[in-house]
């Protein structure tokens, strides 16, 4: 492991609120061919995750080849050390690599996940919103995830879940001040309570069909015990406490090849380590051990 130390940058803003950066490369491709296009990914990454399950999901694994990152980063990005964290395209050492060759000039940080293009050897799209909806489109297996009747409940849910849940933890995790932690400690929770009371009455969050709404909320969850609780400082409630957010992930997880993704050894090695500002001296957290997640979930 390496001394060098990743850091936020222009994440990191004066008023002590974490900013995230917005995703430069937002191109759209409707259609593929095998072999056309490639997904960089981390197991460890949330944003990553949505993708690789969508991949599997929709029966894209022989139709988009993907490379996987290290779990460790630091200011240099994201690596390729080999063996299952290799380029399988090119053989690059880091994953800004792939950005150096779209765009010379990028000088943002270097986010997994990231849609490829063989062809024209260049990055399509680095947003995961975008690459899920994409992958959905391509895919012939299993339920359409963003159905045309759903889309504007779908639309509207997403939308307070990513503010203040998917990115909700890294606001909390990274914030500057302890107005800036309370602030976005209180939304948080405030909605995790609103979406367990949304799924006390329906089986998903956008009615009886599960959709890319639920897939997005299900990779903040999977990490939230492990890791959120502890070092983001999220420790209002942790997930097994609540009645039906508990139960609703551990079903999502049981979704058949959905634990096939799940790497909680790389989830965590990624967090405890890459942040020295939370954690300096990198001791990863053994616990939790009272999640079973193959409890059987009883929703329906």
């Amino acid at each position: 492991m390496t001394d060098t130390v990743f850091k936020l940058g222009a994440e990191e803003a004066g008023d002590g609120r974490f900013r995230r950066q917005q995703s430069k490369f937002r191109d759209w491709a409707d259609t593929t061919e095998p072999g056309r296009h490639d997904l960089y990914v981390s197991y460890a990454c949330p944003w990553a995750h949505r993708t690789i399950i969508v991949r599997r999901l929709k029966g894209l694994e022989d139709v988009v080849g993907m490379s996987v990152v290290h779990p460790y980063r630091d200011e240099r990005g994201w690596a390729f050390t080999g063996g299952e964290h290799r380029d399988e395209l090119h053989d690059w050492d880091f994953l800004v690599d792939a950005y150096d060759a779209t765009d010379p000039s990028f000088e943002g940080r270097v986010s997994v996940p990231v849609l490829w293009d063989r062809q024209e050897h260049r990055i399509v799209n680095n947003e995961s919103a975008d690459i899920i909806r994409m992958l959905n489109a391509w895919g012939t297996e299993g339920p359409d995830l963003y159905p045309e009747d759903l889309r504007a409940e779908i639309d509207a849910i997403n939308e307070p879940v990513y503010d203040n849940v998917n990115n909700g933890v890294y606001k909390t995790g990274f914030a500057g001040t302890q107005e800036a932690y309370e602030e976005s400690f209180t939304a948080l929770f405030d909605w995790l309570g609103r979406l367990d009371e949304r799924l006390g009455g329906r089986r998903y969050l956008a009615g009886d069909r599960i959709t890319e709404a639920d897939w997005r909320l299900f990779t903040t969850l999977l990490r939230f015990d492990a890791v959120y609780h502890v070092h983001f400082k999220c420790n209002g409630h942790r997930l097994i406490e609540y009645a039906n957010l508990w139960p609703f992930a551990r079903e999502l997880h049981q979704w058949p090849g959905v634990a096939e993704t799940v790497r909680f050894d790389e989830i965590k090695r990624h967090y405890y380590t890459t942040h020295p500002e939370l954690n300096p001296r990198r001791i990863i957290a053994a616990g939790p051990l009272d999640m079973d997640w193959t409890e059987p979930h009883g929703r329906g």
